[in-house]
């Protein structure tokens, strides 16, 4: 035992660290709480040495090495831990050991499991509940204790208390109370203020452990009212007490000329710092409220409120209307407006008419053909509208839309059918309603269709469109032996129509070489045919025989006749002869000589073949083509020859002359029309002989004269030449 603070240990047995602490609390405080190094030197000294050492009262809780006896956490400067521990090995060491006179590690800790049994070290504590005056707090000391003061208390057993100084404040009212003495530690004093008077400052001070107070002595001032100003467009009149606008300050009002005052004529600041009566204002006079006109608007500026001295308000229209009156209205000071109430009137737009044709209904909002009124249109029978089905009149004063009118139903453009002519009447304008068209046709064309058309009210003619068509001639047919070649303008063998004939090599054409169909439907000039071309009738030679076969006719084209002699006669010549296409004989004469003449032989030119589309007639002395042989030649019709007319076979075997043919005689050469076109077809050479074209003319033009020219054999065209006329 050492002073008041004693140890104590358990010499009559070994403990777990439970049992310890329980007997420690059984027969002292609690296990030993160690607070310093010199307490563990003390120890260390003073207990004896025990194999299995001493429990303390430092144990894991939560993890955190506590001291139970106290409660306090083992701080980081307080550790006294042996080398290497606590190590907390197997994971249970949650008690603390002190080595007592170990040789090692001396008045070290070691942490260790907690059923393990060791001697308990106790403590027996110094500090009673009456000590430290109850001021402060007791604290164990090594064989003593010793007094921590609480605030504002001090000496050994915290007996002598802080003194503050005397508070003497000078017309503010004070109420204190002291615990501990006169202006002493925990002394208040509360302060407060008379009617109309505020604090400025704390209501309490307290002495505080630092023998200061807690706040400066506060002060009492006028309570202060909300600062008053004058009423707009009226004045303000003051009187102040205790300091502008404070407890007991008055303040009168008056108002500008031209308003009056609402409230009370004066207000007092009171002790509850708000004036007495409600704010007072001056109130412009009123005039009577204005209203928007029909139709319009008002807008108005107000200077001192709705409608009273200087508002002003201003006058519109809506969209569509006029202002008729003043445009603006002011407020005077008697409480009447300026100028007379104005009103809105419908803009009005032109008085709109009925189309030429067509009918009118309007309906109107606002009056006769102002705005908002619609009207709409409509037309006749057989007349379209154009334009706007309705205008309106807008706020302009003009009408939506363009003027309306009633056209007539417009029917398809006829034209005159081709080869024909048309002539058209028009009530209302070209090819409209009423419009009547009548067709008739050229000379050679009949009309197929109504001789009429009108135009109805749905835009379409009456009646099926109409055609002039090509009177018709009788179908020809080639001549037997020939042939047909036709040219059709307006359709196979029409008006118009021109069919050439011809015939076939051998035959000659008898009648005209062309027809044509008239405007009567039939056709010009006869029906031609082919005869076969006729040879010189042929004779036996003297001393011989004649045998001939024929196929059209004696001695024409194709006729064969073969020569024989008598006895003793020997036949010098072809022993046979054919009608040629020419109309000559193959071959020379023939003659029967004695056999003793017989056997000279006359010189031989070179046979001469008849020239085409001519004829060649060969007289033969000798023999065919030889010594003395003659031959004379023609053309046919259409064709002139060129060369000698006949040709001698001379006795060098050579003709006398060139040769000879036969050319197609030239008609004029033709040329287009203006406005029209030329198609020609040339048999023999362009513009010659039974050349044939054909004449047109341009769409819109008419052609005036023939249609088709053909070359006669005298070297002249048919007619003369069309012209086109527009």
């Amino acid at each position: 035992e050492v002073g008041a603070w004693t140890y104590h240990y358990s010499d009559q047995g070994d403990y777990t660290w439970e049992q310890a602490r329980n007997f420690c609390q059984t027969f002292f405080t609690d296990l030993v709480a160690i607070q310093n190094q010199q307490e563990i030197e003390y120890l260390n000294k003073s207990l004896p040495f025990h194999g299995r050492y001493y429990w303390i009262g430092l144990r894991k809780l939560g993890g955190i090495w506590t001291w139970v006896g106290t409660g306090k956490v083992l701080s980081k400067e307080a550790e006294n831990w042996a080398l290497g521990e606590p190590n907390n090995r197997r994971s249970n060491q949650d008690c603390v050991e002190i080595y007592i006179q170990r040789p090692q590690q001396a008045g070290k800790w070691n942490d260790e499991p907690c059923n393990r049994k060791k001697k308990a070290l106790c403590y027996q504590a110094s500090c009673q509940p009456f000590l430290c005056s109850q001021r402060g707090e007791c604290v164990e000391t090594i064989g003593s204790y010793r007094c921590d003061c609480y605030p504002g208390f001090h000496g050994p057993e915290c007996t002598d208390v802080v003194q503050c100084a005397k508070l003497e404040p000078k017309g503010v009212p004070m109420n204190c109370s002291h615990p501990y003495g006169d202006f002493s530690y925990n002394s208040t004093c509360e302060f407060g203020c008379h009617e109309g008077f505020e604090r400025r400052g704390v209501g309490m001070l307290r002495c505080l452990p630092s023998q200061e107070w807690s706040a400066n002595i506060p002060t009492c001032t006028a309570v202060t009212c909300p600062v008053l100003r004058a009423p707009e467009n009226g004045e303000l009149n003051c009187f102040h007490l205790h300091g502008d606008f404070t407890f007991g300050s008055t303040c009168a009002f008056s108002c500008q000329k031209g308003f009056v005052l609402k409230g009370p004529e004066s207000r007092e600041c009171t002790a509850m710092g708000i004036w007495t009566g409600d704010a007072t204002r001056c109130e412009a006079f009123a005039c009577p409220v204005l209203s928007a006109p029909d139709q319009g608007e008002i807008h108005c500026s107000h200077l001192h409120g709705n409608f009273t001295y200087g508002s002003t308000c201003a006058f519109s229209c809506r969209t569509g209307f006029a202002l008729v009156g003043v445009q603006s209205r002011e407020c005077t000071a008697l409480g009447t407006w300026t100028g007379n109430t104005p009103h809105c009137e419908a803009v009005t737009c032109p008085v709109l008419r009925a189309p030429e044709k067509g009918e009118l209904n309007c309906s109107h909002v606002h009056g006769d053909f102002t705005f908002g009124s619609a009207c709409a249109f409509s037309c006749q029978t057989g007349f379209v509208l154009k334009g706007p089905e309705s205008r309106e009149c807008t706020a302009t004063g003009i009408w939506t839309g363009d003027a309306t009118r009633c056209e007539a139903v417009t029917c398809p453009v006829l034209r005159a059918p081709e080869k024909g002519e048309l002539n058209c009447s028009h009530i209302h304008g070209n090819f409209t309603f009423g419009s009547s068209c009548a067709f008739s046709c050229q000379k050679g064309f009949v009309l197929m269709g109504p001789e009429s058309r009108e135009c109805t009210a749905m835009g379409i003619w009456t009646g099926d469109a109409t055609r002039c068509e090509a009177i018709a001639c009788p179908v020809l047919s080639a001549p037997d032996q020939g042939e047909m070649h036709c040219s059709h303008l307006h359709g196979n063998f029409s008006y118009g129509s021109m069919c050439a004939f011809s015939c076939q090599t051998g035959f000659a054409l008898v009648g005209v070489q062309s027809r044509e169909c008239t405007a009567l439907g039939t056709w010009t000039g006869n029906t031609p045919h082919c005869e076969a071309v006729t040879c010189p009738v042929l004779r036996a030679t003297e001393k011989g025989e004649l045998n001939c076969s024929h196929l059209h006719g004696e001695f024409t084209f194709g006729s064969t006749c073969a020569f024989s002699c008598q006895t003793g006669f020997v036949l010098m010549g072809s022993d046979s002869r054919k009608c040629t296409a020419t109309g000559t004989w193959t071959g020379d004469a023939p003659l029967c000589e004695g056999r003793a003449s017989a056997t000279a032989q006359a010189i031989k030119c070179s046979a001469l073949t008849t020239p085409k589309m001519g004829r060649a007639a060969c007289f033969h002395i000798h023999g065919d083509f030889t010594f003395g042989s003659t031959c004379t030649f023609s053309c046919q019709k259409g064709f002139v020859l060129k060369g000698p007319e006949s040709r001698e076979c001379t006795a060098l075997g050579t003709w006398t002359g060139d040769p000879t043919h036969c050319k197609a005689i030239s008609c004029p050469v033709l040329s287009s029309p203006s406005r029209g076109q030329l198609t020609c077809s040339h048999v023999h050479g362009n513009f010659t002989y039974n050349s044939t074209c054909i004449f047109s003319c341009e769409e819109g033009f008419v052609r005036m004269g023939a249609e088709m020219l053909h070359c006669e054999a005298t070297g002249n065209w048919t007619r003369d030449p069309p012209v086109c006329a527009g």
